[in-house]
């Protein structure tokens, strides 16, 4: 017997790793693992990536973006070669996944380093990866929110669905939308990959984690992309019960009462 240690540091819990758990579609990277010399492994530790710290490395953020491309590709959020994701990296610099490039077939060194106005600072030379058009929408995000450091446009179907007829995001039929996320607001029509979607998401995301972007998408931010991709799940699972009771009768909406209760229950569960 042989403990064979694997940590994302190393070449192998590193890009290698990465990929092995993206064929998986595992939210989680292998941390330890212990089998015998063969090559086996038998107990695993998760570690969630996707959760960074204010200390992440370089690399700790690469990773996190992979795996969260990878989750959003794999559960239909960023069909083809659709949606973004970024981090921001200190105070004057993001890291952003690259035009025309499918979220869930990415490596480490296809994501590009940009300032805060756009201008590529870092990328690799062989890959010849291009800066997304929805680049700005990003931007807007941190300059707006200085509180986050994790911005994720996706095409969840259900959600855009939503846009598409008109439908305005329930804010009062589901408990957990009221509890975790709160109200969730649609832009009014921009133009695609223009900065048209910058100035679109401006009213709103200041005061909202979550905005839906009428006939396009959704963006969501969160304090690392864990938390940007709970939200952004969180919208399309309550826009898919919503599809679905449309087609079964009337919409039950929650009592004023337990509204009100779950607004200051959400209040009080805020740092």
């Amino acid at each position: 017997m042989e403990c064979l240690a694997i940590s994302r540091h190393s070449p192998v819990g590193g890009l290698g790793f990465v990929h092995l758990c993206g064929l998986l579609h595992c939210p989680q990277l292998v941390a330890t693992a212990c089998g015998p010399t063969s090559g086996g492994l038998r107990g695993v530790n998760m570690v969630n990536l996707l959760r960074f710290g204010e200390i992440a490395t370089e690399r700790d953020l690469r990773l996190a973006i992979v795996e969260a491309g990878r989750i959003c590709y794999a559960q239909g959020l960023m069909p083809a070669n659709n949606g973004n994701i970024s981090v921001r990296m200190g105070e004057d610099r993001v890291m952003i996944t690259p035009s025309t490039l499918c979220k869930g077939r990415m490596d480490l060194d296809d994501l590009l380093i940009i300032d805060l106005e756009g201008r590529v600072l870092r990328f690799n030379p062989r890959k010849r990866r291009r800066i997304s058009s929805e680049t700005p929408m990003h931007l807007e995000a941190y300059r707006q929110r200085p509180d986050i450091r994790a911005v994720i446009h996706a095409h969840p179907a259900h959600a855009t669905a939503l846009t598409v007829a008109g439908i305005p995001f329930p804010e009062d039929v589901l408990p957990e939308l009221l509890e975790g996320l709160g109200p969730v607001p649609t832009t009014d029509f921009a133009t695609p990959s223009s900065n048209e979607n910058a100035l679109a998401i401006r009213p709103h995301i200041l005061g909202h984690d979550a905005v839906l972007i009428r006939n396009h998408g959704a963006i969501t931010v969160g304090h690392d992309l864990d938390e940007a991709l709970v939200h952004l799940e969180r919208v399309e699972h309550v826009a898919r019960v919503i599809v679905m009771a449309h087609g079964l009768g009337e919409i039950q909406h929650l009592p004023p009462e337990m509204i009100e209760k779950l607004h200051e229950l959400r209040k009080a569960m805020k740092p």
